[in-house]
């Protein structure tokens, strides 16, 4: 097999099922990868207790590897195009199983801030360019679309699966150090296992090396930069991820406002995390095919969100109403996922023009994930210093986020329409040239 991997490809050569294998394999990895790192967004309370740190330390801990991950978003794309996939596949993998072996151990907050500096270079620097590429790498053009979609459907699944191991591993085991202890070393385990099949079964593909390209056109980068549609389609990213990871306080509300059971928060904040990307991302990228527009159909998921935050303000906060709060956990959540999986959607609506596409992208990624490296830290602060009444200016900032969101989405839209007037113009001048 070693050998086989080693043969330069094309998609063609390679046989429908091991097309499938691969896109089975990049997709469970693009979900389990990051696990580690995020699993607060899920364990919270028991992850708190076991690390034995504070709200705002657990933020910190997040915040340094988005900080990390924030530097390595552009040289991640460069690095895609000049080491092979699958290279970048079997070492980004094979290290993040290392860091979260050692995460395992429950360490020192400092060695901790290690640990997830390191999954920034291993999980970004090393692995983040890989699961697209592959996609493109084992399909034809055309074809691109559709086996996206399908691999964020496989990216729900798998995370699914994953987390409801680690729910039943919480549940059934009483001591909450030992609990994520296993927990940590089972997630190690599967990581260390994706990339082992990476190593044999990723092929070497024909064509995937750039060696000619440059590492960086500024050029590019500084047409990127001017363009109004990329400047608007970063700010609604911003704010749109802002609310896909500020409802994830939605967690520790639910146990410290409704003494919810800790069995009852974690399946609703799986199901929040991975279960409903398995309809929210197609109902959202439906809506945008029916609505002709990615940015209307951000615009209409952004107010359902402000709606149900409006509803946590004025919840009573009581044991009675914990099933009530549940279900609208699961509904912000489903519509906060809906907007992040099309929000990279807004650069084609803005016409963004193919040579600078590549320069958006990376702008996108780096003003788009801006807020992981303060959020948490900040949300964390004041349910340290506030208690409960922290939820209260959570969910007001959650709504403002989402106003602002809305109003760069509106703007995407309008720069969409103007280049498109632009361009049938300036079509129109050229075919009254030609006809003259």
């Amino acid at each position: 097999m070693a050998r086989i991997a080693t043969k330069e490809m094309r998609y063609s050569d390679l046989s429908r099922a091991r097309r499938i294998f691969l896109l089975v394999l990049v997709s469970m990895g693009s979900s389990i990868i990051y696990t580690p790192a995020y699993l607060k967004g899920i364990f919270y309370d028991p992850l708190m207790q076991a690390l034995g740190c504070t709200n705002a330390d657990l933020g910190g801990l997040l915040g340094a590897y988005s900080l990390v991950a924030l530097i390595c978003y552009l040289p991640a794309g460069v690095l895609a195009d000049k080491i092979r996939v699958r290279t970048l596949s079997w070492v980004g993998m094979g290290s993040t199983a290392v860091l979260t072996f050692w995460y395992a151990m429950l360490p020192s907050l400092a060695v901790l801030y290690f640990i997830f500096i390191g999954m920034g270079i291993t999980t970004i620097l090393i692995w983040w360019g890989t699961r697209y590429k592959l996609v493109r790498l084992i399909t034809s053009e055309e074809g691109y679309p559709s086996q996206i979609g399908i691999s964020y459907s496989i990216y729900g699944a798998a995370g699914l699966v994953v987390g409801l191991i680690n729910t039943a591993i919480v549940s059934s085991i009483a001591s909450v150090t030992q609990s994520m202890t296993v927990l940590l070393i089972v997630l190690a385990a599967i990581i260390f296992v994706l990339g082992v099949l990476s190593f044999f079964f990723i092929p070497h593909f024909e064509g995937e090396i750039q060696k000619d390209s440059k590492m960086l056109s500024l050029r590019e980068a500084a047409s990127a930069f001017k363009n109004p549609g990329v400047i608007w389609a970063a700010i609604a990213m911003f704010f749109i991820y802002a609310v896909y990871q500020g409802v994830t306080y939605t967690t520790p509300f639910m146990t410290a406002c409704f003494a919810a059971p800790i069995a009852l928060v974690s399946i609703v904040g799986l199901i929040r995390t991975y279960g409903i990307g398995l309809l929210a991302g197609p109902a959202a990228g439906g809506l945008a095919k029916l609505m002709r527009s990615p940015a209307k159909a951000i615009m209409v998921f952004l107010v359902a969100a402000v709606v149900v935050l409006a509803a946590f303000l004025v919840l009573p906060r009581n044991e009675a109403m914990v099933v009530g709060v549940a279900v609208l956990v699961v509904v912000v959540g489903f519509v906060s996922y809906g907007c992040f999986s099309i929000g990279s959607s807004t650069l084609t609506e803005a016409k963004v023009p193919l040579p600078i596409f590549g320069a958006a992208t990376g702008i996108l990624s780096v003003v788009g994930f801006l807020p992981d490296t303060f959020l948490h830290t900040g949300f964390g602060s004041m349910i340290d210093n506030m208690g409960m009444d922290a939820y209260n200016y959570i969910f007001l900032i959650l709504i403002g986020f989402a106003v602002v969101g809305l109003f760069a989405a509106w703007m995407v839209r309008r720069c969409g329409l103007k280049a498109a007037a632009a361009a049938e113009a300036e079509q129109g001048g050229k075919k009254v040239e030609d006809a003259s």
